[in-house]
């Protein structure tokens, strides 16, 4: 709200550059009801069209600079081929009235110490105080916002350093407390020009201006200078009350709106005030008063397999000592509070070690990149081999299983900063991440920050990964992907394992090994799928006495039956005296 806010202060302040009248309150915009106020504001209007339009739609970054050199050249060429002077032009209200010049030593003889009343400073250290808070604040939102525009993580703390140095010395200058110039940062980035030169080239400028005796509003026109700031004004309007809506839920943009609108009626200060605590009821409202946790649990498909897969999952899916299939669950709602302590919860977990470079990404994708002291840890590298104290360092597995069935709520934050730096993580270390039983919310959350693959691209994903040979799943460049149920995805995860080792053309691959396992493969011949069945998925659903009956013996329970093609299993309206598990092939 606060962002959308300077969006309409720019637009105002462009239309009131225009007309040359004053335009701080929303009734003042019925000067434009005035023919004249009218006629001299249209070409600013539509020339920020413009520029807002070759902005967002320029492939090229000298596209937009030549834009605005061609706009004032045409005003000059206008007023040339219709005979029009300068000063014609100046009176009708199209460039700046002209004003006596301002020597520099000029504004030397505005400080006077003998008109300042040295007995009112006890009374103004409250509203010192105040500014200070409010100028830091408003510079943390400022920096945000720079933040987002860029796509880039800026460090806070020095860029606070950076506006507190300016406005020290701004106050020994005599000059005003400050921020960043938002609308003149943002602009710039938009030119497409990065460099720090462009800071010096504009405190040049600036110089020059105030040596200058020359008024540049008594020779540039004004729609022109009012466009800048217009084009700034469509653009932060555009991206913060339309853009916004796809990307965040119903009750967060109705935070915004209020915010904008508070803002408008009662003031910035009290106005981002009122939308802090509008947020904070929200916030309360929509999440429960359980916290996120995170269990390791025990789960895997109810795919039947044959003989060798089964061994395969047995040796390598499932080892007790070096698991290469790991499933997480995550309980209760993830907000912005709670994500990066659920980040270092899954990273100890799996024992995945975390490097400074990863420590500083997440810690800056965090809704605190401020903080120095994350509360992510930085471990020593695990190794494999044997410590000397002789026992045995976790292995980070291959695939890794989030069940978020029990996830109530994720925030935007929270997508980025824990989930989104999980999947860049697993990437980078070959691990093959995916989550399964995602309410809607999240599902929408997730896919809609990019952090989980769009419904196209998860498709063509999961296809390609079984042609993908045995490096398949280093295709996955740091999104989640989603899954219906957590037994799909335990079953996509065990089929990429066994196509994987199946494949491999070195058995002994240290990814793979698991030297220390203490399950004996099954032997063909000991092992019959329906006997499996019954003895490790339909187990568990059978009280105590039954159990008793089902270990001893589970032949007599079940029939075998091989059915050609075309045959009927079972016909619908008929008494169901059975049911049927199908081990091999499929039901039409």
């Amino acid at each position: 709200g606060y962002l959308a806010f300077i969006g309409y202060f720019c637009l105002e302040a462009g239309v009131a550059l225009c007309i040359s009248k004053s335009m701080t309150t929303f009734s003042d915009w019925k000067y434009l009801f005035d023919l004249h106020s009218l006629l001299l504001a249209t070409p600013g209007l539509l020339s920020a069209l413009v520029l807002t339009i070759i902005s967002r739609k320029a492939t090229s970054d000298a596209v937009l600079p030549i834009a605005m050199v061609l706009i004032p050249t045409v005003f000059y060429v206008v007023l040339f081929v219709c005979g029009v002077t300068l000063e014609d032009a100046r009176e009708v209200g199209w460039v700046g009235k002209e004003a006596p010049p301002v020597p520099v030593q000029d504004l030397f003889h505005l400080v006077d110490f003998g008109l300042v009343h040295w007995g009112l400073i006890s009374k103004c250290v409250g509203t010192w105080v105040g500014m200070v808070f409010v100028v830091s604040f408003a510079s943390c939102l400022d920096i945000a916002a720079v933040s987002m525009d860029m796509g880039e993580a800026l460090d806070t703390n020095k860029e606070m350093v950076t506006v507190g140095t300016s406005n020290f010395m701004s106050g020994c200058l005599f000059g005003f407390t400050g921020s960043y110039i938002f609308s003149q940062t943002i602009f710039t980035y938009r030119t497409g020009c990065h460099s720090r030169y462009i800071g010096i080239f504009i405190m040049a400028a600036y110089l020059c201006v105030c040596a200058s005796t020359i008024n540049v509003l008594q020779i540039a026109p004004l729609f022109f200078l009012g466009a800048t700031l217009i084009f700034i004004g469509y653009d932060l309007l555009w991206e913060w009350l339309i853009d916004i809506r796809s990307k965040i839920f119903l009750s967060e943009y109705f935070i915004l709106l209020t915010t904008f609108v508070a803002i408008q009626i009662i003031g910035m200060d009290f106005g981002i005030l009122f939308g802090v605590v509008v947020a904070l009821v929200e916030h309360v409202a929509s999440t429960t008063h359980r916290e996120s946790t995170l269990e390791r649990v025990t789960k895997r498909s109810r795919s039947v397999y044959p003989t060798d897969d089964w061994n395969i999952l047995q040796s390598y899916g499932y080892n007790m000592d070096d698991p290469k299939i790991v499933t997480l669950e995550v309980k209760g709602p993830v907000f912005f509070g709670s994500s990066q302590k659920l980040l270092q919860d899954i990273t100890d977990e799996i024992g995945l070690s975390i490097s400074e470079d990863e420590m500083k990404q997440i810690a800056f994708a965090s809704p605190h990149p401020s903080t120095p002291h994350s509360s992510l840890r930085v471990r020593p590298l695990r190794s494999s081999k044997r410590s000397s104290q002789g026992f045995q360092r976790k292995i980070h597995p291959q695939y890794l299983v989030l069940d978020m069935t029990q996830m109530t709520n994720l925030d935007a934050s929270a997508a980025s900063s824990c989930f989104l730096q999980l999947a860049k993580m697993c990437e980078k270390r070959g691990i093959f991440l995916c989550a399964a039983g995602v309410i809607p919310r999240v599902e929408w959350m997730l896919r809609s920050h990019h952090v989980a693959y769009s419904f196209e691209e998860e498709i063509e994903m999961k296809n390609s990964m079984f042609s993908g040979g045995l490096n398949s799943a280093k295709t996955v460049e740091g999104k989640l992907m989603l899954f219906l149920t957590i037994f799909e995805a335990l079953e996509f995860s065990e089929r990429l394992l066994i196509r994987r080792v199946s494949l491999s053309k070195f058995p002994g691959d240290p990814n793979l090994r698991s030297p220390h396992s203490n399950l004996t493969p099954v032997k063909e011949g000991t092992h019959h799928q329906l006997t499996y069945i019954f003895l490790n998925v339909l187990r568990g659903e059978l009280d105590e006495d039954e159990r008793v009956i089902v270990d001893k013996d589970v032949s007599g329970y079940y029939e075998e039956l091989k059915l050609q093609a075309g045959e009927f299993v079972f016909r619908k309206n008929t008494y169901p005296d059975a049911f049927f598990v199908v081990t091999r092939g499929s039901v039409a």
